[in-house]
């Protein structure tokens, strides 16, 4: 499989993030790519609420999903969309932050809501609250595609492996992860939480990211990966936004879970604990 990643700096404009994506979904599929993935947050992002309030739009409105579902159809290729903020029909009025899985006649083939949201004080000032904004996720989703069983996730899911567990337990061989990482979590964390995710469920990780300086003052941190089952890099994009291609060996997937039968040899956690 040969993966394309569009790693981005996305902004508050939709039209010119949904022109950037259609570029390079019909360059991924020049350079050869079965699919084109882009990151958490691909068609919109934007930290002022009041301004988002006025711009985001149902799935059914979307006019960056509209623009990539005509463009993976028109050049034939799948696209994983990272993630979408988008209107619901919550009753409390909050958000959906929204992975969507094209295929190459542009259906939709699935949808996965955010399930762990991102609430932090970091020591150096900068504060979220996405659940003051999103509504959670309640459903696990794999989805089936001609490269096998993808798991969806989105950013700060990656702290959690029982999510991954859910996914693995349902047949999922590849991961995804998109993100929009802030810096210093991403020093500290992206690449050793993304090797570990991808080392203990026995899959390929492929974990899309923003990346620079954005229209609304954040700074993401890039670097979106590839990772073999075995935790080796088949892709590391750096700090700079473009296209990255990365051919990927599904054999490995059955060699590797051969080697280190880890899912065959999991057990079920007792949530009880003995406490001596």
């Amino acid at each position: 499989m040969r993966a394309a990643l569009f790693q981005m700096t996305s902004g508050i404009d939709p039209a010119a993030n949904a022109a950037a994506i259609v570029e390079m979904v019909h360059r991924a599929k020049g350079e050869g790519a079965d699919m084109l993935f882009t990151p958490e947050m691909a068609g919109y992002l934007d930290r002022d609420r009041k301004r988002a309030a006025q711009t985001l739009r149902s799935e059914a409105e979307d006019a960056v999903l509209a623009a990539v579902r005509d463009a993976a159809a028109r050049a034939g290729l799948w696209v994983h969309l990272g993630s979408l903020p988008l209107r619901d029909e919550r009753a409390d009025g909050r958000w959906a932050n929204r992975s969507l899985m094209i295929d190459a006649n542009g259906d939709i083939r699935a949808r996965y809501d955010k399930i762990h949201l991102f609430d932090v004080d970091l020591a150096s000032g900068e504060s979220w609250r996405e659940s003051a904004v999103y509504g959670p996720g309640e459903q696990v989703v794999a989805v089936d595609t001609p490269w096998g069983r993808m798991g969806l996730s989105i950013c700060y899911d990656m702290r959690f492996p029982d999510l991954y567990r859910a996914l693995t337990d349902a047949g999922a061989t590849i991961l995804l992860a998109p993100a929009a990482f802030t810096v210093p979590t991403g020093q500290a964390h992206w690449h050793v939480l993304l090797r570990a995710r991808a080392i203990e469920a026995g899959c390929v990780m492929i974990a899309t990211a923003q990346a620079g300086t954005h229209a609304d003052g954040r700074v993401t941190y890039g670097h979106s990966l590839v990772v073999d089952p075995w935790g080796d890099l088949l892709l590391d994009m750096g700090d700079a936004a473009g296209l990255g291609l990365a051919d990927i060996d599904l054999s490995r997937i059955g060699d590797v879970r051969a080697r280190v039968p880890a899912l065959a040899n999991r057990r079920i956690m007792p949530r009880d604990v003995t406490i001596s």
